[in-house]
């Protein structure tokens, strides 16, 4: 491991603590080498006070501040957690700062989202194109007022959407991600992302679609990271990270994970985990029980 790896997650409110327990407890059960990395949990209710259910999980709390201007646009408050993270991050030691959504699970250690020496940022591509920007095509309004933000015309690097095989301009997916904290990238990004959500014409013109709204972060992040960095200080993560659980019936089946132990990390959004209602992955020993022993089969 590199000197210092720190994960990080949100807490939106009080219906996310169980699965914020399940996910770090996965890391402290499946993470190998990484499993007793620091772990911070950004909260941003002040009415949530989750010390105490965290603490026997070695779990450090922080309350985050979110601006006024995005505290209530899609995915406003995790581009605050992830920009209040870098900042304390950058007061120490931190080489590489993994976030992680309360909907994913740890099920291998994630040693690839360590970034070492040789790159600076860790993703996957998107799991489907949703509003990417098709490679070959031309931008629509949205991508051209992100890429007009960060003075750029064309990006150097492509990715292909696991799920339904699309070449896009680089787009991508944020369930989780690493990045080096030293160089400010979580601080740009909510600052073009506050410029974009205040700009009214923008939102008039490229962002009159909830779709649109929902994914803006996404975009101005890939947008960022694709223009700031060197193709090859990116990692891009193979299928086992982040694996898109919850669209596993739309994945092709040449592509789609056999079994849950051979994953890395995965997602699961609304979907129930529970081996008993789980019919479309195997699930094998010990993970099985793991989850029996922490889920109801409801």
């Amino acid at each position: 491991m590199s000197k210092r790896t720190v994960f990080m997650t949100l807490l939106c409110g009080t219906d996310d603590i169980p699965f914020a327990r399940l996910l770090i407890e996965s890391l402290r059960e499946f993470g190998g080498a990484m499993k007793d990395s620091p772990f911070w949990l950004f909260y941003k209710e002040q009415k949530v006070q989750p010390g105490e259910v965290f603490r026997d999980l070695q779990v450090d709390t922080h309350p985050v501040s979110i601006p006024e201007s995005i505290r209530f646009y899609p995915f406003g408050s995790k581009v605050a957690a992830c920009a209040a993270a870098e900042e304390l991050a950058r007061q120490g030691q931190v080489n590489s700062l993994i976030s992680i959504d309360t909907n994913c699970l740890i099920l291998n250690p994630p040693v690839l989202q360590d970034l070492g020496d040789e790159f600076d940022a860790a993703f996957r591509p998107v799991h489907i194109r949703n509003v990417g920007s098709s490679l070959g095509q031309p931008l629509d309004v949205f991508w051209q007022g992100i890429y007009s933000a960060l003075g750029v015309q064309e990006l150097p690097l492509s990715v292909t959407s696991y799920v339904d095989r699309q070449p896009l301009r680089a787009y991508f997916n944020t369930h989780s991600f690493a990045f080096r904290p030293s160089l400010g990238l979580m601080a740009r990004w909510i600052d073009l992302f506050q410029a974009l959500v205040t700009d009214r014409d923008f939102q008039a013109r490229a962002c009159s679609d909830q779709m649109y709204q929902i994914f803006l972060f996404q975009a101005v992040l890939s947008t960022l990271i694709a223009s700031s960095l060197k193709p090859e200080r990116i990692r891009l993560l193979p299928p086992t990270y982040n694996y898109p659980y919850n669209l596993q019936l739309q994945i092709p089946q040449e592509i789609r994970a056999a079994a849950m132990n051979d994953l890395v990390s995965a997602t699961f959004e609304d979907r129930p985990m529970h081996p008993d209602l789980i019919f479309d992955i195997e699930i094998r020993e010990p993970l099985r029980s793991w989850l029996v022993e922490r889920l109801r089969p409801n």
